[in-house]
């Protein structure tokens, strides 16, 4: 393990960097070598073909996957990796658990617990990890459910609810936490055509409204095109191409960028 990386990111740095970050499945790299900044309050788009390693990037960032090497520094601090003797160590799950609040992330799958109400999917995390007393975790739900469009269904359970607003729930139940970072994979992905815009409206405002550092992995170029401050263009594991929507969408430089995007808007 190298542990030449410095232990802390000098005041200044982004929120979010991936140093030279390797993730392998097997013989296969998901992700080979990735350098990535994420600046404070940026829209970061992540685009590509499957397995180019966009999501891969989410689950790392969220510690749901453990990397092969490089490391990953959250809000100025190694959030893979712990100090020791003077330099890095991989992180064991106490640190991780310390650290991982400040990330929060919303499924294709919306992920809730189909047993609770949309309001109890809401607190129980702020109570369990944060440590918030009952009285004032109902009170932050209760703001983010009407925040998404969800204070009247907030006694409903998640089988009465469509999938827009499952969705619109666990991205209340994410900021919960008052995470530094939101990650969104794929949010519209398993949504009726129908209801897309409801919750492509809830990640609008967040952004406008809220300065939230996000990371969307997309489909939706359109969406992408519209509020990202840059988009990340990935393939086999690396940022093939970067740089502002205007740019990437209306002059990409890279030739597998610009086939990739003749495939998916012919598409649509």
């Amino acid at each position: 393990m190298d542990t030449t990386h410095p232990q802390v990111l000098p005041e200044g740095s982004p929120l979010v960097r991936f140093s030279g970050v390797t993730k392998c499945y097997g013989p296969l790299t998901v992700l080979d070598k990735l350098d990535l900044d994420i600046a404070q309050n940026e829209m970061v788009s992540i685009i590509g073909p499957s397995g180019s390693g966009k999501t891969t990037v989410l689950r790392v960032l969220m510690t749901l996957e453990k990397i092969n090497d490089g490391v990953i520094y959250v809000d100025g601090e190694p959030l893979t990796h712990m100090p020791k003797a003077g330099g890095l160590t991989f992180a064991t799950e106490k640190y991780l658990h310390e650290r991982r609040s400040k990330i929060g992330m919303v499924f294709q799958q919306f992920n809730l617990f189909p047993h609770m109400t949309a309001l109890q999917n809401c607190v129980e995390a702020p109570m369990q990890v944060l440590g918030l007393s009952r009285e004032d975790a109902e009170e932050r739900a209760l703001n983010l459910l009407e925040l998404v469009g969800m204070g009247d269904k907030k006694d409903q359970h998640p089988t009465r609810l469509s999938g827009g607003q499952q969705q619109r729930v666990a991205i209340a139940r994410a900021l919960a936490m008052r995470p530094k970072v939101m990650l969104l994979d794929e949010v519209t992905s398993a949504l009726d055509p129908e209801v897309i815009g409801e919750v492509l409206n809830v990640i609008r405002s967040l952004n406008s409204e809220h300065n939230l550092t996000m990371i969307m992995v997309t489909h939706q170029m359109g969406f992408a095109r519209e509020i990202s401050d840059r988009v990340c263009f990935f393939y086999e594991g690396k940022i093939a191409e970067q740089g502002s929507p205007e740019q990437l969408f209306g002059d990409p430089q890279n030739e597998r960028t610009k086939q990739f995007l003749h495939a998916v808007l012919d598409a649509n």
